[in-house]
């Protein structure tokens, strides 16, 4: 981003000295790693644009807003390959080391997509400076940095950080809506994306809790497939995530476009993503917590570490974290460098546009960390109802 300074920037002036400062970053990202692996767990739980209108207005379908929903949970095995971008508003308020987090939710993401199926496909995020390729098998990930030929490999976890291709309109509006009900759906105007007509459907929560106001989702007509979805905040105008597609092809790709191999002297490493969930887990303590918060009901998170606790359904989720002291001053300083973050006796408390974080708990007392798609009401709400609190 213009004016934002980059490692990477002063690297490249360094010349010579390249090498022994990669090492020393890379020594310093991951003892962030280890040091925020609390923040990593947390954000792993939760997880405009130029239109490209068809030259013929879209045509009106009939069919139902239960229907169309249907439709759309059983686009899961269309193959499909195409370009897509998404921009999202939200501040996020969160450290140097989860940048590539934050400018995911935050900036505007071009993404060039092969897909075969939800464990054979290829998504290359297009920047200014270059491209960064994934490709994912059954077993994983691989992601290649093109400029500067370093292949990690990620293994398969149930848990894992947001990556763009959960951003991808299909991917995003299956999830979105899989816990939908049918009362909070209706239909909406039809229009053309990448070339093909779309009818539109839109989710209103149901929960009062719910810092989302809308969903709007347009999906192709012929296969379901979503092709554009816009997440509007409450008392928001402009939407909070913006996805689509620009072009789009239906044809099964090939398997040698997805498939990958090393390239010949890639610098190859792995991630150490499930080792900082583990760790977390190892250092979350169990507490207490009520089966029902603001309205919202207790679920299980299959991966998760077992101290963080989710509430809600479909789009309105909240998870309650207990942390340790020694990260809690960390986390509450994080959250309370953001200008609109409201602190006083109860915590720090803040919200990027539907996602809201709070930090709750005096020195020497128990420390949560509450996030999620509802109100800072909501939260404020939750907080008051947490043990320790009542307690004192």
């Amino acid at each position: 981003m213009p004016g934002v300074w980059r490692p990477g920037a002063l690297a490249g002036r360094l010349g010579g000295g390249r090498s022994s400062y990669r090492r020393c970053v890379a020594r310093e990202r991951y003892g962030a790693r280890r040091r925020w692996s609390l923040v990593v767990a947390l954000v792993a739980v939760l997880t405009a644009l130029p239109a490209l209108i068809g030259a013929l207005p879209a045509s009106h379908s009939r069919v139902s807003a239960t229907d169309l929903r249907a439709a759309v949970l059983g686009s899961a095995d269309v193959p499909f390959s195409g370009y897509a971008e998404s921009a999202g508003g939200l501040a996020l308020p969160v450290t140097d080391q989860l940048t590539s987090l934050a400018d995911l939710f935050s900036d505007r993401t071009t993404m060039r997509v092969w897909w075969r199926s939800a464990i054979n496909n290829r998504v290359d995020v297009l920047t200014a400076t270059g491209e960064t390729d994934v490709h994912r098998d059954s077993e994983g990930s691989w992601t290649w940095e093109y400029e500067s030929n370093r292949v990690t490999r990620t293994d398969a976890a149930p848990l894992a950080l947001p990556a763009p291709a959960d951003l991808l309109p299909p991917t995003l509006g299956r999830r979105l809506l899989s816990e939908a009900s049918d009362d909070e759906l209706s239909r909406i105007e039809p229009i053309r994306i990448a070339g093909r007509d779309a009818p539109g459907l839109r989710l209103v929560p149901a929960e009062a809790a719910s810092s989302v106001a809308r969903v709007d989702l347009w999906a192709d007509a012929a296969t379901g497939l979503p092709l554009k979805i816009r997440v509007y905040a409450k008392g928001a105008s402009a939407p909070a995530l913006d996805t689509r597609f620009l072009d789009l092809d239906l044809a099964t790709p090939s398997p040698e476009v997805t498939g990958f191999v090393p390239p010949p002297g890639a610098r190859v490493i792995r991630d150490p993503q499930n080792e900082v969930l583990d760790e977390a887990n190892r250092r979350l303590r169990p507490v207490s917590l009520p089966h029902e918060l603001v309205g919202l009901a207790r679920r299980t998170i299959e991966g998760a570490p077992g101290a963080i606790i989710l509430y809600g359904r479909g789009v309105t989720l909240l998870a309650v974290v207990p942390v340790p002291q020694r990260v809690a001053g960390s986390l509450r300083q994080a959250a309370a460098s953001s200008p609109s973050a409201v602190d006083d006796e109860l915590g720090v408390r803040l919200a990027a546009g539907p996602v809201s974080i709070m930090v709750v708990g005096a020195p020497g007392e128990q420390t949560y960390v509450l996030t999620g798609t509802v109100t800072l009401d909501a939260l404020e709400s939750a907080a008051r109802a947490l043990p320790e609190l009542r307690r004192g």
